[in-house]
């Protein structure tokens, strides 16, 4: 089971969390990186909610290092888009996959 961020007590006791969360399914996602496309902004791995990516130390034919899943963080993504949206060179895309 994936810990949610809203499972914690701090949440709890503010009020915030919904009196029904156990009946919802967090959505899992698989980030693909177009390593070539990418230019090194930043973004995605700055601006990722769950901080799901890093900056790699491959360097691109264009001489910019994209970004590559942190070790342990294989399985954090939720799924959000907020990388694929944010990205200039749309050299990320995010594919939801169906847990049931």
């Amino acid at each position: 089971m994936i810990n949610l961020d809203f499972e914690s007590e701090k949440v709890y006791n503010t009020g915030r969390a919904p009196i029904n969360i156990h009946a919802f399914k967090v959505p899992l996602g698989k980030v693909h990186i177009i390593k070539e496309r990418c230019k090194e902004c930043g973004y995605c791995w700055t601006y990722c909610p769950k901080e799901v990516l890093e900056k790699s130390d491959y360097v691109n034919k264009n001489g910019y290092h994209p970004p590559r899943i942190k070790k342990g963080k294989e399985s954090a993504c939720v799924a959000c888009g907020m990388c694929e949206a944010i990205c200039p060179d749309f050299a990320i895309f995010v594919e939801e996959i169906k847990n049931e």
